[in-house]
């Protein structure tokens, strides 16, 4: 341990100066990981068009690293427990590092994927480190501010994604086209390697922690089954193979739910999965989640496919649905305590209207759609993004105990980003099989976001009728 971490007070635990600058290495982490969960929504028709690979990568740019995240989410916050989460953390973090210049150097579709699949991977072994460093390093009396900050942060970081991947592309630094938003990471994973190594405290772990890799290994069979039949599918028509690939999925999903059943130690508490306030949280989020994926990815596709915006103009016309999901998370925050699962319903309310006047003005005006006629429809489908995205998951561990909290976060986190990539490739399969044009397979994708956010509302009731007094 560097002399820099002797500088604690006599509650043993590090100097604010240190303190603070642990939570910016935590933070660096977590926008590293949304980063890069979102610059390929902006940056995969380019991508596409200059390595080949067609619908296929374009589906899979994203929902590569959204499954693998997803799928090891759990089991990498198992592992920090077992073996020290300063040691995952910094393992992590420079697989996440090496695994981004495997994407600016890849060569072909496979290989870009196959790192893509490895950043998610990586990604799964430092996220769910982070609270668990920062609950070890700061007092509870003021760990709250340093929690008050990653909603803004991260809001931000949703903004700054898309944003970033349009202005490098459009920037083509050194003629390398989309590359260096990749090749960027080398630069700021490695500073945030270097001081997390001088700076996390040094952790041993607890050995008798259980794992229960078969269940992962069940589930991300499961997703990776489904995802493959879902864009094989859309790409290259509805064959045996897509079919076969889908049942394979389902036998996969049935093993793992009976792995869940019978494991000494699974993935999902069994006390959780009896708890209904829960569960309907679980498939709320699944539903919404992926809903939202979906849209995201459509309206990136129909600004470049269809308005003919380069990568840059297609970042900034999202803006305005970004700085909703900033505005709504901020405000929500203050109010989720009083609302509830009432606030959940306004969100999804909000985001089904955004969404129907979104139809509303493609179906009427199609690839003439004007870019300042986008702007209200946006930010009112951000506002009802923001004010679900915190508050869904705060209600939905309304009834749990202390004890099952974190097996319910991980799950949810896990959850939320498998939702993201079976919602992209679902609701783009939708997109890439409507005949009749980009505008027409815009509305019919549309239609199926705004059903699927419709299902959602009537069962909000079944949600706890408050969040936990305390929550973060």
């Amino acid at each position: 341990m560097t002399q820099t971490l002797h500088d604690t007070h006599e509650t043993g635990h590090p100097s604010a100066r240190i303190r603070w600058a642990i939570l910016a290495v935590v933070l660096a982490a977590d926008v590293l990981d949304l980063l890069d969960g979102t610059i390929t929504n902006i940056a995969a028709p380019t991508i596409a068009h200059d390595l080949g690979g067609g619908t296929a990568l374009i589906q899979w740019l994203g929902a590569s690293y959204a499954l693998a995240l997803g799928v090891l989410l759990v089991l990498g916050g198992r592992l920090g427990d077992t073996y020290g989460r300063r040691r995952l953390f910094l393992t992590g973090l420079a697989g996440f590092t090496a695994a981004s210049l495997a994407c600016g150097l890849a060569p072909t579709p496979g290989t870009l994927v196959a790192a893509r699949l490895a950043q998610g991977a990586f990604g799964a072994l430092v996220i769910p480190q982070g609270f668990g460093i920062l609950g070890a390093t700061w007092p509870r009396d003021q760990i709250g501010k340093a929690y008050s900050l990653f909603g803004p942060v991260m809001g931000l970081s949703a903004v700054g994604g898309p944003i970033l991947a349009g202005l490098l592309i459009a920037a083509d630094l050194g003629g390398l086209g989309w590359r260096p938003m990749f090749l960027v990471n080398i630069v700021l994973g490695g500073a945030a390697l270097l001081a997390a190594v001088r700076l996390l405290p040094r952790d041993t772990g607890d050995r008798t922690t259980t794992v229960d890799v078969p269940g992962s290994a069940l589930l991300g069979a499961t997703m990776l089954a489904l995802l493959a039949g879902l864009i094989q599918g859309s790409a290259h028509g509805w064959g045996a193979l897509p079919v076969l690939l889908l049942l394979t999925g389902l036998a996969f999903f049935a093993a793992f739910c009976h792995r869940q059943r019978t494991a000494p130690s699974p993935l999902i508490r069994p006390s959780l999965l009896h708890n209904r306030g829960f569960t309907s949280g679980l498939v709320l989020g699944i539903v919404f989640f992926a809903a939202v994926a979906g849209l995201l990815y459509v309206v990136s596709l129909f600004l470049q496919q269809g308005l003919g915006r380069s990568p840059a103009a297609a970042a900034l016309a999202l803006t305005p649905l970004s700085a909703g999901i900033v505005i709504a998370s901020i405000a929500c925050y203050r109010l989720i305590g009083r609302l509830g699962r009432r606030l959940v319903l306004v969100g999804f309310l909000v985001t089904l209207a955004g969404t129907a006047h979104l139809l509303a003005l493609i179906t009427v005006s199609g690839t003439d759609t004007g870019g300042w006629a986008l702007v209200p429809p946006l930010f009112v489908v951000g506002l009802g993004m923001g004010a679900c995205f915190g508050s869904l998951y705060d209600v939905t561990i309304g009834d749990i105990t202390p004890a099952e909290a974190g097996s319910a976060g991980g799950s949810l986190g896990a959850v939320q980003q498998l939702a993201n990539a079976i919602g992209a490739a679902a609701v783009t399969t939708v997109y890439f099989r409507t005949d009749g044009g980009t505008a027409h397979a815009t509305t019919v994708s549309l239609i199926v976001v705004a059903a699927l956010t419709l299902l959602c509302c009537p069962l909000v009731r079944l949600l706890p009728l408050k969040a936990p007094e305390q929550h973060h």
